[in-house]
């Protein structure tokens, strides 16, 4: 019997890295799938007519009879425009407060030295693990007797800065080369004038991945405007999608249509903004 192991023909399969690449791209694409494949439900559901089965024995992932319909009536029948308008409001803010605050406190951090840097540091970041239910009602009581009730303000509030954005931005002002910090203070900067200059510039990256971070997870965010609104008007995307399944709650269509039209705007921020996630050199100004 022949030893296939040892052909020639099979050797050069075996070393051919194209087969390699192959079972890599097959596996990846197929956890790809997976993970998206709720997604691609939620949308074929969406586009489904009023006749179609969606508990359909096999599942059927391609509508029969495709229509926009469902996207007509949700739009229609309820405020959305508002709540698009609400949570663009709330995340635009939290993320400038972000991107300001926690810049601001991480260059510090990260450059300058006093007493108790790093003890400062490791309660900082020991604070990501304090679920926000154990902060909720301090907070709660603080917004209402601030008057942020009902106010973008209040919605804001508890997402100012994050112990996450603070670690981030000093990791990434650690890798800015001390040559372009020392040429600033040459030229007269301060430090107000080396965070602003240098440090910011050279961050870029950190400073986009962090804008995205915190808008997906703000315009996510559902319990905080739960506890905080209760006039309509004022109601974010995820609240506005929250009454739309107890106004349609025995059709899915609805609700699928009202889901997809809430999470388009982080997907689009995610997809423009991901080309600026790339490792900038620093210390392209520095000559030796």
């Amino acid at each position: 019997m022949p030893d296939f192991k040892q052909s020639a023909f099979f050797s050069a399969i075996a070393k051919w890295p194209h087969w390699r690449n192959l079972g890599i791209y097959t596996l990846l694409l197929a956890i790809a799938f997976v993970m998206v494949f709720p997604l691609l439900w939620l949308l074929s559901t969406s586009f489904k007519g009023p006749t179609e089965n969606l508990l359909a024995t096999p599942p059927q992932l391609l509508p029969q009879q495709p229509t926009l319909a469902n996207y007509r009536q949700v739009w229609q029948t309820n405020p959305f425009g508002q709540y698009f308008l609400n949570s663009t409001i709330v995340a635009v803010l939290t993320v400038a407060a972000n991107l300001l605050l926690c810049s601001l406190a991480a260059y510090p951090l990260a450059r300058l030295v006093f007493v108790g840097r790093d003890t400062t540091l490791a309660l900082i970041v020991a604070t990501i693990m304090i679920p926000f239910q154990v902060v909720m009602i301090p907070l709660y009581i603080l917004a209402v007797n601030l008057g942020l009730r009902n106010t973008y303000l209040g919605l804001v509030l508890p997402y100012l800065a994050s112990a996450f954005g603070i670690f981030l931005m000093r990791q990434a002002f650690q890798g800015v080369p001390k040559e372009l910090e020392e040429a600033a203070r040459m030229d007269g900067c301060s430090d107000l004038g080396i965070w602003w200059n240098v440090m910011l510039p050279a961050t870029r990256p950190a400073l986009v991945t962090l804008g995205i971070f915190v808008f997906i997870g703000t315009w996510g965010e559902f319990l905080w405007p739960l506890i905080l609104l209760d006039r309509p008007e004022r109601y974010t995307l995820p609240l506005g999608v929250a009454r739309l399944a107890g106004s349609f709650s025995l059709d899915w269509r609805l609700i699928a249509a009202g889901s997809i039209l809430s999470v388009l705007p982080a997907i689009a921020v995610f997809i423009l903004l991901q080309r600026y996630i790339v490792p900038t050199e620093t210390g392209s100004g520095v000559k030796g």
